[in-house]
């Protein structure tokens, strides 16, 4: 049995003002949330009006910012998807929220799935993509080798059964095929800077919060090879404004803005981006 120590006390800020502790797990370097949210009570922790990732909605600044955001992301996320792709150019997307990307990917020549859990994000999605959008069970029904290119976009942290997970991946891309995944850095500036206030924590949706070190531990495990580390740059400042918010309780965006500008300036030399993008090869 491995020891645990606690890293971090931490509130869940934006759905029911629990709290959680961070506990480091010695065997692979990420820091698990503590306690974790039984399978069925993990769903209420989704149940408002305020995840992003589930809604189209721009209400307030930070889902302005948001989605302006995810404009240009989207279009980075293609180029970056394109130089993996085969003849075929299958893709899947885990976790895919309300279907922009798939969307986006689709209407350039990719034969596109997505899995996504939440009902009204999915039927969002399905509408966007011709009905290509399917709940989390069907992930078991896609055929080993099916292809070329599997994203999971700040997902992974959401994810239980971390090996097995990753496995299933494993499993279901082609020889050669890329995994991409996009997470948190608790290694970063604005996540030092913050603490218990750091936005990316999100307890208890996110029920890991990584590292580099933990992510090329966990899928070497499973014969994976990360071959390339990339920052995603605007995580910083829309992090650093939700952060802002949950520390002082009052929307402070020009700080928040600096506090990500300094994270990504330090980051050019410590290369500890607030979210980084691993380009994974299956062996």
């Amino acid at each position: 049995m491995q020891n645990k120590t606690t890293y971090l006390r931490v509130k869940d800020h934006s759905v029911s003002g629990e709290d959680f502790e961070l506990v480091t797990n010695s065997q692979y370097g990420f820091l698990e949330t503590s306690p974790q949210p039984s399978k069925e009570k993990l769903p209420q922790y989704y149940e408002s009006e305020d995840y992003i990732s589930h809604t189209d909605s721009k209400r307030t600044l930070f889902e302005k910012v948001y989605h302006f955001v995810r404009v240009g992301a989207l279009k980075k996320k293609l180029n970056l998807i394109n130089s993996f792709a085969s003849e075929e150019k299958n893709l899947l997307d885990v976790g895919c929220g309300t279907g922009d990307f798939l969307q986006t990917a689709q209407q350039y020549g990719w034969c596109v799935f997505g899995i996504e859990p939440n009902a009204q994000a999915r039927d969002i999605a399905n509408k966007k993509t011709q009905n290509s959008v399917f709940e989390t069970k069907q992930l078991l029904k896609f055929n080993p080798n099916s292809f070329d290119v599997i994203t999971l976009w700040h997902v992974l942290e959401h994810l239980p059964n971390l090996e097995e997970q990753i496995s299933i991946f494993k499993t279901l891309l082609k020889p050669n095929g890329t995994l991409v995944i996009a997470v948190p850095n608790y290694k970063s500036y604005d996540a030092k800077y913050y603490k218990q206030f750091w936005a990316a924590f999100d307890v208890p949706r996110h029920l890991w919060h990584f590292n580099q070190e933990s992510i090329f531990k966990l899928v070497s495990k499973l014969s994976f090879k990360v071959e390339k580390v990339k920052p995603m740059w605007f995580d910083a400042f829309y992090v650093s404004m939700l952060s802002e918010k949950y520390k002082s309780g009052k929307i402070n965006a020009i700080k928040g803005f600096c506090i990500g500008l300094l994270s990504n300036i330090k980051a050019i030399q410590s290369k500890e981006a607030s979210s980084l993008i691993y380009i994974i090869k299956n062996e």
